[in-house]
């Protein structure tokens, strides 16, 4: 995998708005400063702050992660081209974290959109996904023809749990066990998921990107192709 990546982007709540930049590892990593306190979590939709003590500065919290606010970021997102090779685009991602709802309720709204950003043109997400995997397959969809993007969430060897995933991350990537998920053919049995799982070599952000990346095509796997077939 390759280096830490470092994502522009701004912080807005009710007390205000600055600039800040996410260091991400594209696993499990993502750091911040906010406010001059040193924010980490997993997902963009769980990051406390480091040290567990509430910080002196006004943020709000829900069991320990930041809530009542606005993240915004830009990621690096390449895209493929048929017939013109790679191209970079931008993917500009805003996360909307809303108030908690009360004791064991979670937030009373959490909205992710998506923008891709290539050529001068734009690929959006429609309003209401709630994580990058619905996200990034309706970008998919809305690219033209023969272009495809490049990352983890399209690759041939990554797959997610059948127990289900979070906002981003826990996508399990299976490169160093390619002809073990080259037979996964569903949840169970011998070729099943659940038997494969073990093997996964680590789990990375859908956004993320290594020298292993192959596109994902057919019923790959246990979630099939990509992007996804849209619900009838």
């Amino acid at each position: 995998m390759s280096a830490v990546q470092f994502w522009p982007g701004r912080y807005t709540d009710r007390h205000g708005n600055e600039a800040v930049v996410f260091e991400s590892d594209g696993r499990e990593s993502i750091r911040t400063t906010i406010r001059g306190v040193r924010f980490e979590g997993a997902s963009m939709d769980d990051l406390g702050a480091l040290g567990g003590e509430p910080p002196e500065a006004p943020f709000t919290f829900f069991d320990g992660a930041l809530c009542s606010c606005l993240l915004e970021w830009e990621v690096p997102m390449p895209v493929a081209v048929e017939g013109q090779g790679g191209r970079t685009a931008v993917l500009d991602c805003a996360l909307r974290l809303g108030d908690p709802a009360g004791p064991g309720r979670g937030l009373d709204a959490e909205t992710l959109t998506t923008i891709l950003r290539l050529d001068g043109h734009e690929y959006r997400n429609a309003e209401g996904h709630d994580d990058f995997e619905d996200a990034l397959n309706e970008v998919q969809r809305r690219l033209p023809p023969g272009s495809r993007l490049k990352a983890c969430v399209s690759c041939a060897w990554s797959d997610y749990h059948p127990a289900g995933h979070g906002l981003m991350a826990g996508l399990a990537c299976f490169r160093d066990a390619k002809y073990l998920y080259r037979q996964v053919d569903g949840k169970h049995g011998p070729q099943g998921i659940f038997t494969t799982w073990q093997e996964h070599t680590e789990s990375v952000q859908e956004t993320w990107l290594c020298g292993e990346f192959e596109h994902r095509s057919g019923d790959t796997g246990y979630r099939g192709p990509f992007p996804s077939r849209p619900l009838s």
